[in-house]
Parts: C-alpha cells; structure tokens; sequence
C-alpha cells in the first residue's frame, strides 16, 4: 500500500516492474462547452478538434480531452491560459503512420509553474479508466508520454477484474536509506 492524497493505493510487483491500482475517481462525466473551449483555446486547437472529453478526476482534477491523432497532440503548443487547471490530452497512434510500438500518446498540462509532466501516473490510471469503460481501448495497452519534450515513457495499463493497474519501468539513479 502507498499513502496518497487520494488515499490508500494498492501496489503490486510483476517481475521488476511496479504497478498500482487506479483509485475512484471523485469526479467523472460531461465537460461544458465553456470549459472545453477554454481548454482548446490553451492548447492552441480548434475546438473541433477535440474528439472527445471527460473529467477524469482521481485527485489532480484532471480533465481529459482526446484528439484524432498523435501528431495533432505532438503539435500542440500550450499556453499558460488555463493556469491551474490541470489538462490531459490523449490521442490514439496508428502504427502504420507513427512508427511508435504503444497503442496511445498522452500529454500532462499540469499548470503549476511546470509546464509538462513528462509520465505521470495519475492522469494515465484516469485515462485508462476513461477509455476502457468507454470501449475505446483494450483492456491492456501500452501508452507512450513524454515525446513532446525529449522522454520516452512507457505505461503499462492491464484491466484485472474490476481494478486497472498502471505500471512502468524505472532506471534508477539513487537508492539508500532513511530511517525515522
């Protein structure tokens, strides 16, 4: 178990990869016409372009908003009009046209003085819960985040049951230990 904002998470080890059950989200459905286009006009998009939305709302406060494809989220060009209103941008990758080996690209706009998150665990276990419910990804995909800013991320999500478990490899650099 990890103690978080959220909550008590479950964790669990497959090999050496770590992977953590997506908690409840607090806040989920429809995303107002206003709020959309705010988000759109952020991105430096079309509001058509968004194909679809969602809160997605495990903690960060997340909003969800899916685009047509990898390059459209690749172009995006965020500006700081939506400060403090974290933005997850997700689009499916066609592996015909992107030569990339994960089935979805995601971007993290958190707003708090960093402009992109390069993986983050929360928007994917929102994410994840959003697209497989809807039908709109295979209960075990591979999503890929960080491109845009020079990192090659790779999250591991697999539906179980009833749980959705979002994993990752990590290199590590530091280890030690503390004692309290």
């Amino acid at each position: 178990m990890q103690q978080c904002g959220v909550g008590l998470v479950r964790i669990k080890r497959d090999g050496e990869r770590l992977a953590f059950a997506a908690p409840p989200q607090r806040r989920s459905g429809a995303v107002d016409d206003e709020m959309l286009a705010r988000i759109a006009t952020s991105l430096g998009i079309a509001r058509d372009a968004i194909n679809a939305s969602r809160w997605i709302d495990n903690g960060p406060g997340w909003v969800g908003v899916m685009l047509g494809s990898r390059a459209e989220l690749l172009a995006i060009k965020r500006d700081h009009l939506l400060q403090g209103q974290p933005v997850g941008v997700v689009a499916p990758c066609d592996p015909s046209r992107d030569n990339i080996d994960t089935q979805f690209e995601l971007r993290a706009f958190v707003g708090r003085g960093q402009t992109e998150d390069p993986v983050t665990g929360s928007l994917n276990a929102s994410v994840a819960q959003w697209l497989i419910g809807a039908g709109l990804a295979p209960p075990r995909y591979v999503a890929s985040q960080g491109t845009a800013i020079g990192r090659s991320g790779r999250i591991h999500v697999a539906r179980d049951g009833d749980d959705i478990w979002i994993g990752g490899d990590v290199t590590k650099v530091v280890e030690g230990t503390i004692t309290v």
